[in-house]
């Protein structure tokens, strides 16, 4: 039995009639140069706030882990949209990704981990659309990687992101629709995802 007299089903739980997981949101852009300020103690505010349980925040970039009644991820990423646009009075693109979700998107990553503050993963909001890259030869780019799947795009850059030729390509492409986090904060992320003891 877990608190609140639900039964364990995996990484569900069931209360009630509800079923309750454990997702993770991505924020796009904050906290930048000092622009676009959340702090992470007023994100763990509004997310408890719009009803969301045993939220929990890793870094300053806008990641959060935290339970709620299954629903799909665009419905959640447009209530938190929502209630950070009504918190902090700018928008800010959200997205959310499921607990599985989030563990199919490390057991699929194509690329080696050499160096996981190098690897890196583009979170789209769409599923990924070949002609983003249309014309774009990953040859030229070598030894930077990149491969999609899904709605992730995987990404390697030996000389780091800031220094890639790929990125500038990369983020006028996937525009507003996407946002990057390396390996060590999607595996630390993961961690997350597992119950607090």
């Amino acid at each position: 039995m877990v608190p609140g007299g639900g039964s364990s089903l995996g990484r569900h739980r069931v209360r009630g009639r509800r079923v309750v997981t454990r997702y993770v949101a991505l924020l796009r852009g904050i906290n930048v140069g000092g622009h676009r300020r959340v702090p992470m103690a007023d994100l763990r505010r509004v997310l408890t706030g719009l009803g969301f349980a045993e939220v929990r925040t890793l870094l300053q970039s806008g990641n959060a882990v935290f339970a709620a009644a299954e629903r799909p991820t665009d419905e959640l990423a447009a209530t938190i949209e929502a209630g950070l646009a009504a918190e902090f009075g700018f928008a800010v693109d959200v997205m959310v990704r499921s607990d599985a979700e989030w563990r199919a998107v490390v057991a699929a990553n194509p690329l080696e981990v050499r160096d996981p503050a190098k690897l890196a993963v583009a979170f789209l909001r769409a599923p990924f659309d070949p002609a983003v890259l249309a014309g774009v030869d990953p040859a030229d780019y070598a030894p930077e990687e990149f491969s999609a799947g899904g709605r992730e795009l995987y990404m390697y850059f030996p000389d780091g992101l800031g220094k890639a030729r790929l990125t500038p390509i990369l983020s006028r492409r996937l525009g507003d629709g996407a946002t990057v986090r390396n390996w060590n904060t999607v595996t630390k992320l993961l961690a997350l995802l597992e119950p607090a003891a």
